[in-house]
C-alpha cells in the first residue's frame, strides 16, 4: 500500500510491553494489503475449499508475506494461520496439542493470522475484506491488527490500552435506544426463523458484509452497534477483532454469554455476540 501517515503506531501505545509486536503486526498488515489491493481484479486461479468458499494466490501471497515477517522477528512463536495451519513455531513442527487441551502456559505466545478475511468479495471485486493479525499470550489475545486495504483503514489495540483507527483512539458510542442499533447479524436458517425476526423487529437494521473481522472491528467505534453470529467462525476470524471491540468499550463473548476466546475452540464452531453492555444481555435473550 502506498505510505499512509496513518499508519503508524500511537505514540501512546509506545513503550507497553507488545508494542514490539504491534508494530510487526502493522508491518505486515500493509505488506498484506498492498499484495491484496495489486492483485485485486486480475486474480489468474481461484479454488474453491468447501462449496461456498474459496481461497486465492492473494491469500497465499499474503500469509506467507505475514509469516516471514514474524519468523525474522519472533522465531520461537507458534502461529495458526488460516491457510498454512497451526505449527509450535513459525515455521515449526506440528504442535504437540497442550494449548488446545486447555492448560496453556502463561509464556506460551501464538500468532492468529487470517491473511485475507471475506475471500469471496475479495475474488468478486467487492471492496469488503481485510488483513487480521493478532497475537495470544497465555490464552489471551494482547495485541490485534486489522486493515481494510480498500479504505485504508487501519484497526489496532493493545490489551488494556484501548482500541485506535488510523492513529485515533476509537470507543462504541454506545447508542441508549435497542431501536437505533444497527447490527451486523448472521443466524443459521434451521431453527432461528423466529428469533431472527424477533431481533430485528428489536433494532433498525440488521447487515451482514461477509468478513467478520472487519465488521467486528467496526463495532469499536459504532460502525455497527452490535456483532451477532451464531457459530461459523474460527479463531483467525475473531482473535483480532474481537480484542479491537472488547478494548472500544463492547462486551464480547459467545453466544452463551460465557468467554470468547478460547484456543481450544474448534474451527468453524465459534459464535459471539459483541454489543454495549446496556444492550449485551438482551441480545443472547433474543438468540437464545
Amino acid at each position: 500500500m502506498p505510505h499512509d501517515p496513518r499508519h503508524v503506531m500511537p505514540d501512546e501505545l509506545r513503550g507497553l510491553p507488545y508494542a514490539p509486536e504491534l508494530e510487526i503486526a502493522i508491518e505486515a498488515a500493509l505488506d498484506a494489503g498492498r499484495i491484496q489491493l495489486d492483485r485485486l481484479g486480475r486474480l489468474e486461479r481461484i479454488v474453491h475449499k468447501s462449496a461456498k468458499d474459496v481461497v486465492t494466490e492473494s491469500d497465499h501471497a499474503s500469509e506467507e508475506a505475514i509469516l516471514s515477517l514474524i519468523r525474522a522477528a519472533f522465531p520461537s512463536d507458534h502461529v495458526l494461520a488460516e491457510e498454512s495451519g497451526h505449527s509450535s513455531a513459525a515455521g515449526g513442527a506440528p504442535q504437540d496439542g497442550s494449548a488446545a487441551a486447555g492448560t496453556v502456559d502463561p509464556n506460551h505466545r501464538i500468532w492468529i493470522v487470517d491473511p485475507l478475511d471475506g475471500t469471496v468479495n475479495y475474488a468478486n471485486a467487492l471492496p469488503f475484506y481485510c488483513v487480521s493479525i493478532a497475537l495470544a499470550v497465555g490464552g489471551r489475545p494482547v495485541v490485534g491488527v486489522v486493515l481494510d486495504p480498500s479504505r485504508g483503514d487501519l484497526y489496532l489495540a493493545h490489551a488494556g490500552a484501548g482500541a485506535f483507527r488510523d492513529g485515533q483512539r476509537v470507543r462504541d458510542p454506545a447508542k441508549p435506544r435497542l431501536e437505533d442499533v444497527v447490527c451486523h447479524l448472521s443466524l443459521p436458517r434451521r431453527g432461528y426463523v423466529q428469533r431472527e425476526a424477533a431481533l430485528v423487529r428489536s433494532i433498525r437494521v440488521a447487515r451482514n458484509f461477509g468478513s467478520a473481522a472487519l465488521a467486528l472491528s467496526y463495532t469499536a467505534e459504532g460502525r455497527f452497534d452490535a456483532y451477532i453470529q451464531h457459530g461459523g467462525l474460527s479463531l483467525w476470524d475473531i482473535a483480532a477483532a474481537g480484542l479491537i471491540a472488547e478494548e472500544g468499550g463492547m462486551r464480547v463473548t459467545d453466544v452463551a454469554g460465557g468467554p470468547w476466546f478460547a484456543l481450544s475452540m474448534a474451527s468453524r464452531s465459534i459464535g459471539i455476540v459483541a454489543a454495549s453492555p446496556a444492550h449485551h444481555g438482551r441480545f443472547l435473550d433474543l438468540i437464545r
